[in-house]
């Protein structure tokens, strides 16, 4: 029996495994026969069609117990605060920052992961695979006996606060604060916690993460496929009273099926379409040392293309601890206006461009064109400070989830989650002006 330590490591590679309990349970040399090993039933996940290049194919065999097909007819169940649904409110342009979103206390009212999600914000339309969401979940006990699989979507979760052991089809995960996991499309997977538990989703309407090309850096930087490790199989063959709960995501809606016998009785796979999780610290800082920035697209982890070279519909990106070394430079973010739409999270430490107010477990969103950057005192201390080589960042860890759509919020970001910090705006108040018509050598810090 395989244990929670053990993966394949590797990003998109052609991988197989076979739980250690039924040995030789992968076919050899095909992957349909009339009769699988072990009387298992084979069945393919496909992850892209059919006849796509075969760089960007993507499909599994799995061999299983029982065909994922064994179920009861799905019916519509209530969608608590996930919404797919834009133009709720009306568009709000200004520059939005939330305090910790509160975690349901389990003694009040037990939320598992899936009740526990809720929309902050999106764009998009999941019907025709061109879009995306960002949620919150905010859960205190595990999925018993409830599975889930989302239909059109890819989805990358940031866990902020407390553990998630994820059993898929393909093995099971432990993903920790500082982790991120990718669940990739029609994937059923089950999610326990051993505490209340906070984090941050990212879904993806059918569109692959991939990783960044890398250009003039070369072959080897920012995250390596090394560091990406994909679970073993893994199987258990129970009955469950009453039956499980299979919980299907489809064109923006809940729905759930029932069925006796549990999903993740999957003996053996093989295939390069498999769910995985990285650990953020492996990840190989770029940063200029001589002068100026790097614009941040230097600390992309993972992309989704557009049909537009050089435009994604989703960039996960993060700000890790790094030196700064930069002369001359002011070095914290610059002030910006984007084309891209910025939502950040915080999973732990303090920003450096905003020392209060943007805490972990909070968020902020900066959508197209609305100007942001670093408070008036970040700014003050940037401009004096004695330009020595030091860290940045130690003990933090900020993300960025990046669009290049337009980004709606929800009622639940904007009202609901009551959670909105109302005073935002008051960081950038102090700012005034340096101006000196006369002298276009301003001092330089000693």
């Amino acid at each position: 029996m395989c244990s929670i330590g053990e993966y394949i490591s590797g990003f998109g590679n052609e991988c197989a495994s076979e739980d250690p309990r039924c040995p030789g349970s992968l076919p050899e040399g095909q992957n349909n026969p009339q009769v699988c090993p072990y009387n298992l039933y084979a069945e393919q996940l496909s992850g892209s069609a059919f006849t796509c290049p075969r760089s960007t194919n993507k499909r599994s065999w799995l061999y299983r117990i029982l065909p994922s097909v064994s179920h009861k007819p799905f019916e519509s169940i209530d969608e608590g605060h996930v919404t797919h649904n834009w133009d709720e409110v009306d568009p709000d342009p200004n520059q939005l920052r939330w305090k910790p979103f509160e975690i349901p206390k389990a003694s009040q009212k037990k939320v598992d992961f899936v009740s526990g999600l809720h929309t902050l914000c999106g764009a998009g339309d999941i019907k025709s695979n061109n879009g995306l969401a960002i949620h919150i979940f905010l859960c205190n006990t595990s999925m018993e006996n409830r599975i889930a699989h989302h239909c059109p979507v890819f989805f990358c979760s940031v866990p902020q606060k407390g553990n998630l052991l994820i059993y898929t089809e393909f093995g099971k995960m432990l993903v920790q604060p500082n982790e991120i996991c990718v669940i990739q499309r029609g994937m059923r997977f089950s999610i326990d916690v051993f505490e209340e538990t906070r984090g941050y989703l990212l879904e993806v309407y059918g569109v692959h993460f991939e990783l960044p090309d890398l250009g003039p850096i070369g072959a080897n930087g920012l995250a390596n496929p090394r560091d990406f490790l994909i679970p073993v199989a893994w199987y258990e063959d129970r009955q469950v009273p009453g039956g499980y709960t299979v919980i299907n995501k489809y064109q923006g809606k809940l729905f759930a099926a029932k069925q006796d016998v549990s999903p993740f009785n999957v003996v053996a796979w093989h295939g390069n379409y498999t769910p995985y999780k990285y650990n953020l610290k492996n990840f190989m800082v770029i940063n200029s040392v001589a002068f100026d920035h790097a614009d941040p697209s230097i600390f992309t982890v993972l992309t989704a293309k557009s049909v537009r070279p050089g435009v994604a519909i989703a960039d996960f990106v993060i700000f890790p601890p790094r030196w700064g070394v930069a002369d001359k430079t002011f070095r914290p973010p610059y002030y910006h206006r984007n084309c891209m739409s910025e939502f950040m999270g915080l999973i732990r430490g303090h920003y450096e461009a905003k020392q209060g107010g943007f805490l972990p477990g909070g968020g902020s969103l900066h959508s197209t064109m609305t100007p942001h950057g670093p408070d008036a005192d970040c700014f003050e201390k940037a401009s004096k400070a004695k330009l020595a080589p030091e860290r940045i960042a130690d003990g933090t860890m900020a993300f960025m989830f990046e669009s290049s759509l337009s980004l709606a919020v929800t009622k639940w970001g904007l009202k609901a989650s009551k959670c909105l910090d109302e005073n935002y705006y008051k960081c950038w108040e102090p700012l005034k002006s340096h101006f000196t018509p006369n002298s276009r050598n301003p001092a330089e810090p000693n």
